[in-house]
């Protein structure tokens, strides 16, 4: 009776540990990017409501140092209204290192609610 061995050799799950660990690297890099996102949303949303321009960036500017935001800044800002509405506008990119001359880039955009 001859029987096949069956399921993953060795090179398959060190294959597949690296894949998780590569994956789980850049992960753990870009996630803060993302909580930086949701803060200048935040901060953005916060800011619309002053009254004029130098208003809205100084907001911007205040809640930015509070949450430690440092991607951004006041002067950054597209503000424009609709309507009766004033709405802020942002988009930057980060650029995450992962190894020599290889970097992700990651746009980010977005508006006041």
């Amino acid at each position: 009776m001859n029987k096949q061995q069956r399921g993953i050799s060795i090179i398959g799950v060190l294959f597949v540990v690296g894949v998780l660990a590569f994956a789980g690297l850049i992960g753990a890099q870009a996630f803060p990017t993302v909580v930086e996102f949701q803060a200048i949303t935040k901060a953005a949303t916060k800011a619309k409501e002053g009254a004029s321009v130098p208003e809205v960036r100084s907001i911007f500017d205040k809640a930015a140092q509070i949450d430690d935001i440092k991607s951004i800044t006041g002067k950054d800002l597209e503000i424009t209204k609709e309507g009766d509405k004033t709405v802020v506008s942002f988009a930057y990119n980060k650029e995450i290192h992962i190894a020599g001359p290889a970097f992700l880039l990651i746009k980010y955009a977005g508006r006041s609610k």
